[in-house]
């Protein structure tokens, strides 16, 4: 199938162990099962927004639902690609890139989830290091910018070790509490000296405008 309608779908990026990609409704549908089975201890709430504290199927229909609104709500000032992570050919989580006015910003957002499963193994690091190539190789962004709560070591951790330095600390309410944030921040030259992960890409050139690149 050749996507002429919407040429995101021919976008693949792969490292040595995985594929992101866009997914159709079939590998949709495999991620979604792969949230439904959990992707953080229960008793843990790693998001600002907690999309996990409902049911497995509700868990389910939430990742099914949020990619399908990130197509439709697309545009070249404002998007979100959410990708399947594939490792061995299977789901195992999901990669999200955003920005807003990136043309004029050059900055990039990133975000994920890794099945409780699969966690451990390196493909988290393996993951954002294929999305920051994306941006950086790919789009030609200056920054790319995260977050993750100061009581979540394994996510900082894939920050440190990808290069990116501490940005201040802001604060979220989650679950109607308060929780600390840590901002984190990284520049082309900090991404080049901490590449380690090999990366290709195919299909951007079909699909680069849709970014605002």
């Amino acid at each position: 199938m050749t996507p002429h309608h919407w040429p995101l779908h021919g976008l693949r990026i792969r490292t040595r162990r995985l594929e992101l990609r866009l997914p159709e409704l079939e590998l949709l549908d495999d991620l979604a099962s792969v949230a439904a089975e959990g992707v953080h201890a229960p008793d843990a709430m790693p998001f600002t927004f907690p999309w996990t504290d409902g049911s497995p199927a509700e868990r389910g229909r939430a990742t099914f639902q949020h990619v399908l609104a990130t197509i439709a709500d697309w545009s070249a000032r404002d998007w979100t690609l959410s990708l399947a992570v594939l490792h061995e050919g299977q789901a195992v989580g999901r990669q999200d890139v955003t920005a807003k006015d990136f043309a004029v910003t050059g900055e990039v957002c990133t975000g994920s989830w890794l099945g409780l499963v699969h966690q451990g193994q390196g493909i988290g690091t393996e993951m954002r290091a294929a999305a920051l190539h994306l941006a950086f190789a790919g789009l030609g962004a200056r920054t790319a910018v995260s977050a993750a709560m100061t009581d979540n070591p394994r996510s900082l951790g894939v920050s440190r070790r990808l290069g990116y330095l501490p940005d201040g600390l802001e604060v979220a309410a989650v679950r109607g509490a308060p929780v600390t944030l840590q901002r984190l921040r990284l520049d082309r030259a900090g991404w080049e000296k901490h590449r380690t992960v090999e990366v290709t890409i195919e299909g951007l050139n079909g699909c680069r405008e849709e970014f605002g690149a």
